[in-house]
Order: C-alpha cells, then structure tokens, then sequence
C-alpha cells in the first residue's frame, strides 16, 4: 500500500526506497510484467503512485526454502478458489515464508491479485483449503468458519492405545501466548472441541477420524496427544522438537480431508473432498 509522503513518486524510487539494495532486482521483476495493481494492470518503473494505492510484488527471499509439493486446485468459479493444500506450506506470507505459501503460490499461478483465503490451514497440516476471489463476498464466506457452519473433517493417523474407549468426545480450554508455537491447556470453561473415532487399523497405528466443533489453534494435535494417542510426525505435541525447514521425511499425518457447508451466496450445497493420502 503506498503511502501519503510516496504519493507522486515512480514506482520504481518507492520501491529503491522501501527496499533498499533491490534495484536490479526490482527491474527484472518490472521487465516480467510482475508488478502489478490491485486490478491485476500491469504497473511500469515509471508509473506515478497515488497515495493508498495497492501494489503488488512478490520479492523472492534468499533463504526461502522451496516446497515441493503441488497444490492442485479442487475447485474455482467466479467467487470461490478450493485447493489440496500439501503438507510444509503456510497458509499466508508468515516470517521468512512469503512465495512459499498457499495464498502467494495460488495468486501467482491463477494471476488472480484479490485472492484471500476464507481460513487457515496449520502449515503442517494438509487438506482441503477455500479462498475467495472476488473481495465482495469475501465476509460471507470468513463468516462460515467463523460462526462454526461450514462442517469440517480430518483424517489422522497415530497409535493405537489399549483401553482407549472411542468414539469419545474431547472438550478443553486451550490458551495460545503470541510468539511462543506451541498451545495448551488450561483449566476454565471450555472453549475447544473435538469428536474422535478409530475409523481403521493399520498394523501398530490407528486411522481416525477427527470432527472439530470449534476452531482452536492446534485443537486436534493437542487432543489427540492428550488421549495418548499423539499423531505421527507431530514435532510439536507431546513434546517439542526441532526439525530443519528443508526436512520434508515426517509430515504430519493430520489431513483436512472434507469440507461441507452451504453457499451463503447462492444456497447450494457444497462439499469438497482431498484426495491425498496419508502413510504409515
């Protein structure tokens, strides 16, 4: 977004100016037809800016780690964009994770500048991830997963454990301090919720199948590894532990594998189903 004291400048000397040392850089990017305004025109060195304008470029990060994994699109029409997130990419640009996201990822492959997700995914999580395109019902459908409407299912994959008695309903309070990765758990009122079922067995693990009343960061790992049934490749729960940004040999085995709600635009039900697959 341009700024009240860049109003009036080349494009080119606000973006020298906000980054500094990326002059040849930012040339190529102008010379692809990269930079672009909120409408999707592509914008040139020389072009005049306006105070509050949007602009849009992707800078490429040195130290972004590439994610290589696609992400195919499920569906799209003229309001909604419905894509089979992989494991390892972020939602939204977070930190050092700009190109490597979702939302980047699908703006840049569809040219679609107004793409927003209408939710959040864990990064580590894959699965079944809307986004809107046009910026007028782009409320309608944040209010689905806000309100709790829109119906979701998960897919894990953890171990099986003697006199665990399910289905089973988990309810908690679960606290998240900014900053700080990983949730808990707090006594109070709960404000989480999770249904959980052993829908197969796999030799020593378990398939289950994961039903989320509400949405709360990290709600069915820590759930699970409250049961005593942590899911596999969780570097988080039950206990933390670090692993390399370039290590992509023990995803975590939680899929968002349905998606089901209402269309608040046009009423029509709608359902949405990944077609990946976790393995042991």
């Amino acid at each position: 977004m341009i700024a009240a004291e860049e109003a009036g400048h080349a494009l080119a000397d606000v973006l020298e100016t906000r980054f500094p040392g990326t002059a040849a850089y930012v040339a190529g990017e102008f010379a692809a037809g990269a930079v672009m305004g909120a409408d999707g025109a592509r914008l040139g060195a020389g072009t005049t800016v306006a105070a509050r304008q949007p602009v849009w470029m992707y800078r490429q990060l040195p130290d972004e780690v590439e994610v290589p994994f696609d992400q195919p699109v499920l569906y799209r029409d003229e309001r909604i964009v419905v894509v089979d997130k992989p494991h390892f990419l972020a939602t939204m640009p977070r930190g050092a994770r700009v190109v490597q996201s979702a939302l980047v990822r699908l703006r840049l492959g569809l040219g679609e500048p107004h793409i927003a997700p209408a939710h959040r995914l864990d990064r580590l999580t894959a699965g079944v991830l809307l986004f809107t395109v046009d910026p007028s019902v782009r409320g309608a459908y944040q209010q689905l997963f806000a309100a709790g409407s829109a119906r979701k299912e998960y897919e894990a994959l953890a171990p099986l454990r003697d006199g665990l008695e399910l289905p089973a309903v988990v309810r908690s309070r679960i606290e998240k301090t900014p900053g700080i990765m990983r949730a808990y758990e707090v006594a109070g009122e709960p404000n989480a919720e999770s249904r959980v079922e052993l829908a197969d067995w796999l030799g020593a693990a378990g398939r289950y199948r994961l039903t989320p009343r509400t949405g709360k960061t990290h709600q069915l790992r820590l759930h699970m590894a409250g049961l005593g049934v942590p899911i596999l490749g969780d570097p988080l729960y039950p206990e933390q532990r670090v692993v390399a940004d370039d290590d992509f040999t023990d995803p975590l085995r939680l899929l968002a594998r349905r998606l089901a709600f209402i269309d608040p635009v046009d009423g029509t039900e709608r359902e949405y189903v990944s077609a990946r697959v976790l393995a042991v």
